[in-house]
C-alpha cells in the first residue's frame, strides 16, 4: 500500500508453474527453479519471433548452442563455466528476449533489472556472481558466433550485413559448424527437454 496515496502498489511478482512466486524487483534465488526457466526459454522467440521455420526459434536452443560454442572454442572448460554458457540467457525466462535495438533505446534500469535477476540465478544453481573476465569475453564470443549462424541461417540476414553486426566466426571445428549451418527450429516441448537434460549433466 502506498501511504502517500492509499492506492496499492502495483503487484511486482510472477507466478510461475512450479508454484513459485517470483519477486522482479528483488528476486530471491529461493523462488527460481531450472523447470520454470526452461519452460520459459523454450517459449521465448528469439529475432522477434522473425525466423523461417514452423516453430518459434527459442531462446533455450539458442542456448545450448553457445554452450556447444563454448565447449568446442574451449574444451577444457570447467563443467561450472559451460553451465554458466547455458544459462547466459536465463533471465529471459521471465522479461523475454528484447532485440538489441530495443535494448539500446531502453534506460540503464533495464540492464541493472537483468543482471540482478542473472545473479540470483547463479546463486541458486552455485555460480559465482562474477565470472572470470577471460569467462565472461568467451560467452560473449559464442554468443555472436550464435547470432551470425541464427542470422544468416533463420533470420534473412545476408553473410555481409551478418558479419557487420556479429563479426566473422572463427575457430569452430568443421563438425560444428555443420550443425551451425543447418539451424532447424524445433517444438516448444523439445527445447525444454533438451535444455533441461543438458542442465541436468553439467549440474552433476
Amino acid at each position: 500500500m502506498n501511504a502517500a496515496s492509499n492506492t496499492p502498489l502495483p503487484r511486482a511478482w510472477q507466478r510461475m508453474l512450479s508454484g513459485r512466486r517470483l519477486d522482479l524487483l528483488d528476486p530471491s534465488p529461493l523462488d527460481i527453479e531450472i523447470e520454470d526457466i526452461a519452460h520459459g526459454l523454450a517459449r521465448v522467440a528469439r529475432w522477434n519471433g522473425q525466423t523461417r521455420g514452423d516453430h518459434t526459434f527459442s531462446v533455450a536452443e539458442h542456448s545450448l548452442l553457445v554452450e556447444a560454442i563454448v565447449r568446442d572454442l574451449s574444451p577444457s572448460e570447467p563443467a561450472a563455466h559451460q553451465l554458466a554458457a547455458l544459462l547466459h540467457d536465463a533471465p529471459e525466462y521471465v522479461i523475454g528476449d528484447l532485440i538489441s535495438p530495443f535494448k539500446a533505446a531502453l534506460s540503464l534500469d533495464y540492464r541493472v533489472f537483468e543482471s540482478r535477476l542473472l545473479t540470483a540465478i547463479h546463486v541458486r544453481f552455485g555460480l559465482p556472481t562474477e565470472l572470470p573476465d577471460e569467462v565472461g569475453q568467451l560467452i560473449k564470443r559464442a554468443d555472436k558466433i550464435a547470432a551470425y549462424y541464427e542470422a544468416v541461417g533463420l533470420a534473412g540476414f545476408s553473410q555481409a550485413e551478418a558479419r557487420k553486426f556479429f563479426g566473422q566466426p572463427k575457430g569452430l571445428s568443421p563438425r560444428l559448424v555443420t550443425t551451425l549451418t543447418g539451424l532447424r527450429p524445433v517444438p516448444a516441448s523439445e527445447g525444454e527437454e533438451r535444455f533441461l537434460k543438458r542442465f541436468h549433466e553439467l549440474a552433476r
